[in-house]
């Protein structure tokens, strides 16, 4: 099914802003028709679904570009690809640890205050 750039804005849950800004930075290759408007394909769907699933975990729209163009080339770019995602996921490892000790040192605050009114 192809959805036009509005139908599919709303579909996917993003402007359609977004969605020239994503073709300008070759993060997704848009089709065009006989007339030259825009239109999108379930294919494209799980695909946005995917870059907004990168985005979540802190990739960068550089580090997102340089996957889509790879994702374009087809299964010879496997191997960068897994290396792209093996490198932001060892970032989102070391991001996810420093956010425990930030909820540890909370926790322990927030106990030390309990204490505190429990006492008085």
């Amino acid at each position: 099914m192809n959805y036009s750039i509005g139908q599919f804005s709303k579909l996917i849950d993003l402007s359609a802003p977004t969605l020239r800004y994503y073709e300008k930075e070759n993060l997704l290759i848009v089709h065009r028709d006989k007339s030259g408007r825009r239109f999108y394909t379930t294919d494209d769907i799980a695909w946005i679904l995917f870059i907004k699933k990168l985005k979540n975990t802190g990739m960068s729209i550089k580090d997102i570009t340089k996957y889509a163009l790879l994702r374009y080339q087809g299964d010879s770019s496997i191997a960068q690809r897994l290396e792209i995602l093996e490198k932001q996921k060892l970032k989102a490892t070391v991001e996810k640890e420093k956010w425990e000790t930030n909820l540890g040192n909370l926790e322990e605050k927030i106990a030390i205050y309990k204490s505190k009114l429990q006492s008085t």
